[in-house]
């Protein structure tokens, strides 16, 4: 279960930076939503990889 979370984290952290590549690429002019969502994702799978459960 811990190394699922440790990909999870990845992958999601990967998610965010194409958001963000994204939102960049488009002056802001969409959503930050595409940026902010996996990032939420990406911190609760990262708190459950380092809670070792």
């Amino acid at each position: 279960m811990k190394k699922a979370a440790l990909v999870l984290c990845i992958i999601f952290t990967l998610l965010t930076f194409a958001g963000a590549g994204y939102v960049l690429y488009n002056d802001g002019g969409v959503n930050a939503g595409y940026a902010v969502i996996p990032m939420v994702f990406a911190l609760a799978s990262g708190a459950f990889y380092r809670s070792g459960r």
